[in-house]
Formats: structure tokens, C-alpha cells, sequence
């Protein structure tokens, strides 16, 4: 049996530094960085954008929810893209395999970082904004969050070491 303590899953907005921070974390823990984004794309041999423009955005979420759902890691750093709270089955094994932590950004801190959407790769329905995404997003990162890590005046390197420090203090997790 996993212990949850065997990984730890970055969950957050585009450009909330799932991949910067996660990358920092994994270093100084000894762990893997997992990008599940590129194993989304080794896995089915096209890129994130290809599989949304052949697939639509609907298509795209099941192909990620099933992946997310079947990954079998250990002492990794998994992040995951931001729409990966959609899918039930891939948050539930998340949760199982790892720590979940939300990396909080302001909406403000969100759109200033993303500057152009498309260049993210992050899609949006028609008619869709920002705030919409934000908005809707929001209750879903902290209904799985195990723990909420407000990134707000904060770089990279500081929000690793506040999240490790709250990590050996809350879990016990040493390295």
C-alpha cells in the first residue's frame, strides 16, 4: 500500500507555478518531476493543442482525466494541468497516490502572468473569460486540496520552502 506521502500533486491555475515551484520541490526533496502534460503527450503522440483542435475541449478532458487516473508513480512531484479538477476519477486517484496542494494565486496575479492566453495553451468555452475560468475553477482546487498554499508576494523559491517547512510540519515529511 501507497503511503500519500510518496508523492505530492501541484493542482492550480495556468501560471500558478505548478511546473516552476514543482520542479524546486522535487530538487529538494529527491523526488521525480512528473509534467503530466508531456506524459499526456508521449502517451498519445500529439500534442496538448492537437488532441483540443481534433478532439474538442470535452474530448481533450477525458484523455487527461484517464491518463491523471492511471498514473503509477512514487517519491514524485506530480503537476498536472489546471483542468484536471474536471475529472473525478483522476482527482480521486490523485488524491489516493499523493498530497494534493493548491497553489492559490489572485485572480490579478493569475492574468498578469498568463499575459497571452493562446501562447498558455489555455482554452476557454465561447464566451468564456479569465475571471469565468477563475471563477469556476476556484471551489473545485479547494474541495480537493489537501493542503492551500497562498502564493501571494511570494517567488518560487520562497513558496518551496513554506510549503516543505508546513509539509515537515503538518505530515511529518522529512529529507
Amino acid at each position: 500500500m501507497m503511503n500519500k506521502l510518496d508523492n505530492i500533486t501541484l493542482i492550480g491555475m495556468p501560471a500558478s507555478g505548478k511546473s516552476t515551484v514543482g520542479v524546486l520541490l522535487a530538487k529538494r526533496l529527491g523526488y521525480s518531476f512528473v509534467d503530466v502534460d508531456i506524459i499526456i503527450q508521449e502517451q498519445e503522440g500529439r500534442l496538448l493543442k492537437e488532441i483540443i483542435a481534433e478532439e474538442g475541449q470535452e474530448g481533450f478532458l477525458k484523455v487527461e482525466n484517464r491518463i491523471n487516473a492511471g498514473l503509477d508513480v512514487h517519491h514524485s512531484v506530480i503537476a498536472p494541468g489546471g483542468s484536471v479538477i474536471y475529472g473525478k476519477e483522476a482527482m480521486e486517484h490523485l488524491k489516493e497516490i499523493s498530497i494534493v496542494v493548491y497553489l492559490k494565486l489572485s485572480y490579478e496575479d493569475v492574468k498578469e502572468r498568463l499575459g497571452n492566453l493562446v501562447d498558455r495553451g489555455v482554452v476557454l468555452k465561447d464566451g468564456m473569460t479569465l475571471k469565468d475560468l477563475y471563477d469556476e475553477r476556484i471551489p473545485y482546487y479547494k474541495k480537493y486540496a489537501d493542503i492551500t498554499m497562498d502564493e501571494t508576494g511570494l517567488d518560487a523559491g520562497e513558496t518551496v520552502d513554506q510549503l516543505r517547512a508546513f509539509m515537515e510540519e503538518k505530515f511529518g515529511l522529512t529529507t
